[in-house]
């Protein structure tokens, strides 16, 4: 039997590890991203994608956004910029994020459970939805995004899944780093030389900073 991270693509051969996926402790995680054993799934025959019958749109209604979600929003269009060489409009966008940031009230429901919640809904239905209507629209960059979204939003949830099981020592003693091309999330002292998610090299990590003790 084969078990596949959902991540980036390892296989976990029981054959030739001469043991069963079953046997291995529930802390142990992919040698190659780190994701958590939960997340793996047993090996299947590949889906062929097809055409959507009835594709699924997004909502027309314009509806308001709070200002965490717009400082979310500026923040991804700084970086957007900012990877254009856009430095003017780069720092405008930071200028607004940080308006939006500080005007925006507390949320009182920002616990780990809540977050848990929020990404199992995004693999659950959020990311299928945009990827059917993606490949009703042929349209191949959303798709892309799709896949690499999805990805990443495993990880952050073989994450998630860890930190409840191990608590903070799971964030002891070790660095956190971010792929600054897909978002791809690596809990260790050094970043991976190449990113399980978009391949490119470990310079193109950068280390969260400002971490609290832990």
């Amino acid at each position: 039997m084969k078990y596949v991270c959902p991540v980036c693509g390892y296989v976990f051969d029981e054959t030739k590890e001469g043991k069963s996926f079953g046997a291995l402790p529930e802390t142990w995680v992919c040698p190659w991203c780190g994701a958590a054993k939960m997340v793996f799934v047993p090996e299947g025959p590949v889906k062929q994608e097809k055409k959507a019958e009835a594709p699924v749109y997004m909502d027309e209604d314009l509806n308001p956004l709070s200002p965490g979600v717009l400082s979310a929003l500026c923040s991804n269009l700084a970086r957007g910029c900012e990877k254009q060489y856009k430095a003017d409009e780069s720092a405008l966008f930071l200028q607004l994020a940080e308006y939006f940031a500080s005007v925006a009230p507390a949320d009182p429901d920002t616990g780990v459970e809540a977050l848990a919640a929020l990404i199992g809904d995004d693999l659950k239905s959020g990311y299928p939805s945009l990827h059917s209507a993606a490949i009703a629209e042929e349209d191949r960059g959303t798709q892309r995004i799709c896949v690499w979204g999805e990805k990443v939003t495993n990880i952050l949830n073989s994450l998630m899944i860890r930190y409840k099981t191990e608590g903070e020592a799971f964030l002891r003693n070790t660095q956190i780093w971010v792929c600054t091309v897909c978002g791809f999330v690596y809990v260790g002292n050094n970043p991976p030389e190449l990113c399980p998610v978009c391949k490119v090299p470990a310079w193109k990590f950068e280390k969260v900073e400002g971490r609290g003790s832990v």
